[in-house]
């Protein structure tokens, strides 16, 4: 059970979580003491105090006043970002439409003058990014949206797209190499992506969620095939 000497802390942590998926510490069974524990891992008693405290903030153990540590979880809770890049790209991509399709909205309804000539900017680079790479027309393509999202001047919005935007960028990159969608059309989308910036810009909410939304759905279909 000794561990080798490199980060100590991380090692005694994984094994430690490995007991209890294991279930030889089940939930509600009080864990050994520091002193037993850094004995059977061949550690100090405060590199153990470390891994106790990482595995509680992982919601797998809490310590109760003079009784000791005891299992809580058999499995860690995991935070947004680890969710979304678990989580299946179609999934991902569900919430997306729901999200930003009524960012679209608020965005036809509160963009600025700034606004706009970001949103017109953003086109003309996934527009220039065309000739490049897969990886690039990506990237500028969510770019483009992240800026319509801004549009919405909604914080919350626009901090929940930037979590979504890198599970997103890898998704929309391999679908674009699997399925060749741009051998024929470098900038695929273009109309529909011109369509939603003009229909911010008008002011027109319905029509820029309807746009969006008709557009984020193909994607999803074509997200289903790979």
């Amino acid at each position: 059970m000794r561990l080798r000497p490199s980060p100590l802390v991380e090692q005694a942590t994984d094994r430690l979580r490995e007991f209890i998926a294991r279930g030889e510490w089940p939930v509600g069974a009080r864990l050994p003491g520091e002193t037993t524990l850094a004995r059977d891992l061949g550690v100090g008693r405060s590199t153990v105090r470390e891994a106790l405290r990482a595995l509680a903030g992982a919601g797998l153990v809490r310590s109760r006043q003079g009784a000791g540590v005891f299992v809580i979880a058999s499995t860690p809770d995991e935070d947004w970002p680890t969710r979304l890049r678990r989580a299946a790209i179609t999934d991902v991509y569900e919430v997306r439409v729901l999200v930003e399709v009524e960012a679209a909205r608020l965005a036809a309804r509160r963009r600025t003058d700034d606004d706009l000539t970001a949103l017109r900017a953003a086109l003309a680079a996934r527009r220039a990014a065309a000739s490049g790479g897969d990886a690039e027309f990506v990237a500028a393509d969510i770019g483009l949206h992240t800026t319509a999202v801004a549009a919405a001047h909604n914080p919350v919005l626009t901090a929940l797209f930037a979590e979504f935007a890198p599970v997103l960028r890898e998704g929309l990159t391999d679908m674009l190499d699997l399925l060749g969608l741009r051998s024929a059309d470098p900038n695929t989308g273009d109309a529909g992506h011109a369509a939603l910036v003009d229909a911010i810009e008008r002011g027109d909410a319905e029509e820029a969620g309807r746009v969006l939304r008709a557009e984020l759905a193909e994607t999803l279909d074509r997200l289903r095939q790979v």
